[in-house]
């Protein structure tokens, strides 16, 4: 699935799954979900980016963890009984695990609550946000999943 394919789709509304870093909501595309797991012993590699916090062995598949705190820039925090890893599956078969602070919810987001990120260089420089999300008076950040694993 092409990106222009998939953000036609995402115009139409549809189900996102919500988590949490730090105080910001941040959505993914339910079709991206594989599942939800707790933070299990992670093997480290050696000479990946810092991001890159190592494998796991989910069911005889070998999967990457990254943490998305440190992809973002921010300072990782201790691991709690909320930390999780959100294991995202790709065209292929791929897999790729993301630690998140908490999950939050999955919900229906309507079309009419869906934008486009701003186009001004300065605001819009995070290249892993995919569309904004207005509703209920909070704003929510959809995450362009292929982009936020395009350099593993």
């Amino acid at each position: 699935m092409n990106e222009e394919t998939s953000a036609e789709m995402l115009s139409e509304g549809g189900n996102v799954l919500l988590f949490k870093i730090d105080d910001t909501i941040y959505g993914i595309e339910i079709k991206y979900i594989n599942e939800i797991i707790s933070i299990e012993q992670i093997t480290i590699v050696p000479k990946v980016p810092d991001y890159i916090k190592g494998i796991i062995n989910l069911r005889g598949k070998v999967v990457p963890i990254i943490s998305v705190r440190r992809r973002f820039g921010k300072e990782e925090i201790p691991y709690d009984e909320r930390t999780c890893i959100i294991v995202l599956e790709f065209e292929g078969n791929n897999h790729v695990g993301i630690i998140v602070d908490r999950v939050c919810e999955v919900t229906n987001v309507n079309s009419k609550d869906i934008c486009n990120t701003p186009d001004f260089k300065n605001v819009n420089s995070n290249r892993y946000i995919k569309n904004i999300i207005e509703s209920g008076g909070e704003i929510k950040q959809l995450l362009n999943c292929e982009k936020l694993i395009s350099d593993l």
